[in-house]
């Protein structure tokens, strides 16, 4: 199928759900990602900072870019002037930072984060535990940010197709978001994503409550690994 087929299918299939689709475009080019924009779609993922700048300046501003990938603090300058939203937030230190630079834009409107869970075995993925979370948001450096809104939580699954396991990952994700929603955002409309499932997982993500699923290859086909 086409990169416009399958942007049709996914909102189809996600239609009668709460979820949405973050187009994940790393590695693929400003030309497909238009084919997916010009079929409607507005939300795209990307891993890398340099990519994302890159396919900024020559894409529609009115894409929602959301950074899915691993962030260093000192590439946030890069994207703080125009990023929606940074899912993968796996330190208060990043957090800080990410505060800081949106205040020196001047933004209007906070950035939107995700706090990074670890829910899979692999150490080669990045998050933080349940716990390490909680611990952020009860710091009085988080309570004086002003420039960031936590919209919910992201986690990586193990790359497995193992669908125990698998779904046993997602719940854990689930019930940490239900802790910290239960503790810190009970009467906050704001905190309300659980972003979870990919390609080959996002299936059983929105089964076990995703509200936001995460697909490349599934959009775009194959990544080319050279990039």
């Amino acid at each position: 199928m086409s990169i416009k087929d399958n942007i049709l299918y996914f909102d189809e299939q996600l239609r009668p759900t709460p979820c949405r689709l973050v187009a994940v475009s790393k590695t693929h080019p400003v030309t497909a990602i238009k084919e997916a924009y010009d079929a409607g779609h507005r939300l795209f993922g990307e891993n890398k900072v340099q990519e994302l700048i890159d396919k900024y300046a020559l894409l529609p501003h009115d894409i929602a870019w959301h950074l899915i990938g691993h962030l260093q603090t000192n590439k946030v300058k890069y994207i703080a002037e125009f990023i929606d939203m940074i899912q993968s937030v796996d330190s208060l230190k990043l957090l800080k930072e990410i505060n800081k630079r949106a205040e020196m834009f001047g933004r209007t409107l906070p950035i939107n984060c995700m706090l990074q869970i670890a829910i899979a075995d692999e150490e080669t993925k990045y998050g933080m535990s349940c716990d390490e979370a909680e611990a952020l948001l009860q710091s009085e450096e988080y309570r004086g940010m002003k420039y960031i809104r936590i919209t919910g939580v992201m986690g990586i699954a193990t790359n497995t197709e193992d669908e125990q396991k698998l779904r046993g990952e997602f719940r854990t994700l689930r019930a940490c978001f239900t802790r910290l929603k239960e503790t810190f955002f009970f009467a906050n409309g704001d905190f309300k994503e659980i972003s979870m499932g990919m390609s080959a997982d996002w299936e059983l993500a929105l089964e076990e409550g995703s509200t936001m699923i995460r697909v490349g290859s599934g959009i775009f086909g194959a990544r080319d690994y050279s990039k």
